[in-house]
This record gives structure tokens, C-alpha cells and sequence, in this order.
């Protein structure tokens, strides 16, 4: 399952800079997260880098795209194949 910025983002710029997908942008209001990009940090670590480096807790699963370990490993291989 991707990742989701929610509202109380205070745009202080440090997850997409542990982002290894580059999966995570500067939006209109709020950072955003790319689902089509976000592997949950699968095959890269061993929890979301983004989560581990927010300090108000805004990043949470996307019920919207929900997916398999198996599922966010391969799209981790597409992504740096």
C-alpha cells in the first residue's frame, strides 16, 4: 500500500530527501506522495525513511492503494531496473 501525506503537514522538507524511490513532491498545499512511485521503502529498507524522519507523524497508508510486500517489491525492481 502507498503512503499518504495527510493536512497536518507542515512542509518542512524532510522526507523527500530519504525518499530512494524520489516518489515524494512539493504539492500546492502539502508535500505529496506519488502512489505509482511509493513502495513503502520495500526493497530499499526495512521501514518507510519518510515516516522514520517526519516529526509531526503526517505520513500514513493509503487505503486507496492498497498492495502486496510482493506487489511493492516488484515495483521497486521496475523502478531502478
Amino acid at each position: 500500500m502507498a503512503l499518504l501525506i495527510n493536512d497536518s503537514c507542515i512542509n518542512c522538507g524532510a522526507c523527500p530527501e530519504v525518499c530512494p524511490n524520489a516518489a515524494i513532491t512539493a504539492g500546492d498545499v502539502v508535500f505529496e506522495i506519488d502512489p505509482a512511485r511509493c513502495t513503502e521503502c520495500v526493497g530499499a529498507h526495512a521501514d518507510p525513511q519518510c515516516i522514520a524522519v517526519c516529526p509531526v507523524d503526517c505520513i500514513v497508508k493509503d487505503p486507496a492503494h492498497a498492495e502486496s510486500p510482493q506487489a511493492l517489491q516488484a515495483k521497486y525492481a521496475a523502478l531502478h531496473a
